[in-house]
C-alpha cells in the first residue's frame, strides 16, 4: 500500500479477476502485469498458434492486446465499467519474439469517456522492439453506442 492509501496489489488482483472472466483472454494466455488508475500493462507469451505464416505475431493478436490494454487504462481512470467505442492501430514493424507487452495510459479522462494511447512491444531476450502504436476512446458502459 502506498502513502496515499492506494492498495496497488489489491487493484491489480481485481484487474486480474476481470481478465480471468474473459474467455478469449484466457484462450490467448494474456497476463495483466501492472495496473494503476489510467495505466495498464498486458503481456502475452508468443506461442506458435498466435503467429501468421511468416512467423510474426498475427495482427489480430497484436490488436487484441492493444485494445484490452487501452480498455484497462481508460476504465481504471474513470473507475466505471467501460467498453472500447473505437480504436486505431498502426503496425510499425513485424512483432517477432518470445513475448508481447502492451503498455497503455489514459491521456484525457472525462466523466463518460477517456482517450488512451498504447505501445505494443515484441520482446526477444531482454530487448524490446516497438511493433505497434494504438489510440482508442474508452466509453462508460451506459453511454456506449449499440452494437
Amino acid at each position: 500500500m502506498s502513502d496515499s492509501g492506494f492498495n496497488t496489489e489489491l487493484f491489480l488482483q481485481l484487474g486480474r479477476e476481470v481478465l480471468d472472466q474473459q474467455p478469449f483472454s484466457r484462450l490467448l494466455g494474456a497476463e495483466l502485469t501492472h495496473l494503476r488508475p489510467g495505466d495498464a500493462v498486458l503481456e502475452l507469451a508468443l506461442k506458435d498458434e498466435l503467429k501468421q505464416q511468416n512467423g510474426f505475431a498475427h495482427g489480430g493478436v497484436v490488436s487484441y492486446l492493444a485494445d484490452n490494454a487501452l480498455t484497462y487504462a481508460g476504465g481504471t481512470a474513470m473507475r466505471v465499467p467501460v467498453v472500447t467505442s473505437e480504436f486505431k492501430i498502426n503496425y510499425v514493424r513485424p512483432a517477432q519474439g518470445e513475448r508481447l507487452i502492451a503498455r497503455a495510459k489514459a491521456v484525457s479522462v472525462g466523466k463518460s469517456q477517456s482517450v488512451c494511447r498504447c505501445e505494443v512491444f515484441a520482446v526477444l531476450g531482454h530487448e524490446e522492439t516497438l511493433c505497434a502504436l494504438a489510440q482508442g476512446t474508452i466509453t462508460k458502459m451506459g453511454d456506449a453506442p449499440p452494437g
